[in-house]
């Protein structure tokens, strides 16, 4: 089967719907108590995260997870919530999804 489209690269890094993936932000600054705002590399808009923690500072780098939800040709999608679309270069795999295996089979035996 021949997706229209399709890129070999995609499988060659190893990413694909449903994986989860890491980024390394950088931290721009503080919102409020418990909010950070974080720059994500090849992303044009800000982003804040949930920090409780106040260990935070300005220009430190923080890594971000989210599974994957579009891959494209150069770029892919990941749940941040929102979801991010950022150069598919910029992400790093973490774990590789597995579907789960059936343990009946779909039909039942004929009796």
């Amino acid at each position: 089967m021949v997706f229209a489209g399709f890129s070999g690269s995609i499988m060659a890094r190893g990413i694909k719907i449903g994986d989860e993936v890491a980024i390394t932000a950088t931290v721009r600054r503080r919102v409020t108590e418990d909010r950070v705002s974080v720059s994500i590399p090849s992303y044009g808009f800000p982003h804040s995260i949930v920090d409780r923690t106040s260990t935070l500072k300005k220009g430190q780098p923080i890594e971000l997870t989210g599974d994957v939800l579009r891959v494209d040709e150069k770029t892919v999608t990941l749940n941040l919530s929102p979801p991010v679309t950022v150069d598919i270069s910029t992400v790093r795999l973490v774990t590789s999804y597995v579907a789960p295996q059936r343990k009946k089979p779909l039909v039942d035996k004929p009796t």
